[in-house]
C-alpha cells in the first residue's frame, strides 16, 4: 500500500514538472492575453488517472509563479486548471472526446477576468474569452487529443491501472 502511494506521488510530481517545463520552454506563447499553452495538453491526463489532478494544479501554480504571474493569476489561473482537471476526471466514463472540454471551458471563462482585472488588459472580456478559448482549443483540444490517442494503448502500464479502470470508453 505504501509503495502505491509513493508511485502516485511520483506520478503527480512528474506531471507537475512536465507542465512547468513545457510552460517555460514555450514561454513566449504560454503567457499573455493571446496564449497557446502547450502544457495544457496534459489536462487530458485525469482521463487516465486521478493523480494527474494535483500534479496539474501544482504544475500550473509553479508555472504561473515562475512566469512572473501576479497573485490573482497564480490563484485563479491555477484554480481554472484544477477545475478543468477535475471535470476531465468526472467525464472519463462518458467519452474520450469530452476529456478536453472541462479545461477549455474553465480557462476560457476564468482567465479573461484575470487578464482584465489583474493585469489591466484593455480588451473586452468577451474578446479575450475568444482568444483564450482558441488557445485552449489548440492546447487541450488538438494537442490534448493527440496525447490521449498516443497514451491510450499504453495507459495501463504507465499509470498502473487495473482492468476495470482501463476499459472506460477508450
Amino acid at each position: 500500500m505504501r509503495e502505491k502511494k509513493v508511485v502516485q506521488m511520483t506520478q503527480a510530481a512528474l506531471i507537475a514538472a512536465i507542465y512547468v517545463a513545457l510552460c517555460l520552454v514555450f514561454a513566449p506563447i504560454s503567457y499573455g492575453e493571446v496564449q497557446i499553452r502547450v502544457a495544457e495538453a496534459l489536462t487530458i491526463l485525469p482521463f487516465f488517472t486521478p493523480v494527474a489532478i494535483p500534479g496539474l494544479f501544482v504544475g500550473c501554480l509553479i508555472a504561473n509563479v515562475l512566469g512572473g504571474g501576479i497573485m490573482l493569476d497564480v490563484v485563479f489561473g491555477s484554480l481554472a486548471t484544477l477545475l478543468g482537471a477535475v471535470g476531465t476526471y468526472l467525464l472519463r466514463k462518458k467519452s474520450r472526446f469530452l476529456a478536453p472540454l472541462p479545461p477549455i471551458l474553465a480557462n476560457t471563462l476564468l482567465v479573461p477576468f484575470v487578464l482584465y482585472y489583474g493585469y489591466g488588459v484593455p480588451l473586452p472580456i468577451p474578446f479575450m474569452m475568444v482568444t483564450v478559448g482558441i488557445g485552449e482549443i489548440v492546447g487541450c483540444g488538438v494537442l490534448g487529443m493527440v496525447l490521449l490517442a498516443a497514451l491510450s494503448p499504453v495507459s495501463g502500464r504507465l499509470f498502473h491501472l487495473g482492468q476495470a479502470e482501463r476499459g472506460e470508453n477508450l
